[in-house]
């Protein structure tokens, strides 16, 4: 299609996901010409999908309310409420929810990976048992048909310090200042994957306790 295309809340498909939370379809690849997909997570804390990666599209995580760990080619961050973050297609990731709520936007190009939620996910048309979740063979076969790799289990907190983007520049916060700190990164086992995870413009790393 080339014309404008508006989705009212009513018009938006929403399926059950993991732990009792749900996933409403915002814009489906019908919609935008197969351009994008966008959906929207809300979910609770612990709600965690595997370890995977996507083989057909890129994505994008904004965390509209809430807290949560991210992992991305074997280095784990904590993503702040108002953090956004890009994962190119072929590298693996995955996600923890910390805070007892979280309210996540999720975008894909091309569109199409949206599918994946409504083929494994029952749609919310009726009251559900607490903490209903789509079956595990389901959830297998989606997303084997619409291109996710599963690579391993969901991920779990590394117990050891942190380190932290520190930022310098005008625009960059500190401790002394009350200005906003960047995103805490802890390092698992380095991967013989390259590093894909940089920090913006006038950022270096450095480590917290030092």
């Amino acid at each position: 299609m080339s014309s404008a295309y508006l989705a009212q809340p009513d018009q938006q498909p929403t399926v059950e996901w993991l732990a009792g939370g749900t996933f409403a379809v915002l814009l489906d690849a019908a919609a935008t010409n197969g351009q994008l997909g966008v959906g929207r997570f809300r979910v609770s804390k612990g709600e965690a999908p595997p370890y995977h990666k996507h083989l057909r599209e890129d994505e994008i995580f904004m965390l509209i309310k809430g807290t949560a760990l991210l992992w991305c080619d074997d280095e784990e961050m904590e993503l702040s409420e108002g953090g956004i973050v890009f994962l190119p297609r072929n590298v693996p990731h995955a996600y923890r929810i910390t805070s007892p709520e979280a309210d996540l936007l999720m975008m894909c190009t091309p569109g199409g990976f949206e599918g994946m939620f409504r083929q494994a996910g029952k749609p919310i048309t009726t009251p559900r048992a607490a903490n209903a979740t789509p079956a595990p063979a389901a959830l297998a076969r989606a997303a084997d048909d619409f291109g996710q790799v599963v690579i391993g289990p969901p991920r779990e907190e590394v117990s050891r310090p942190p380190r932290r983007w520190a930022g310098h520049g005008p625009s960059a916060g500190s401790a002394s200042d009350g200005g906003a700190r960047g995103p805490r990164i802890r390092h698992r086992s380095r991967s013989t994957m390259s590093p894909v995870i940089r920090p913006a413009p006038g950022l270096q790393l450095r480590d917290s306790g030092r």
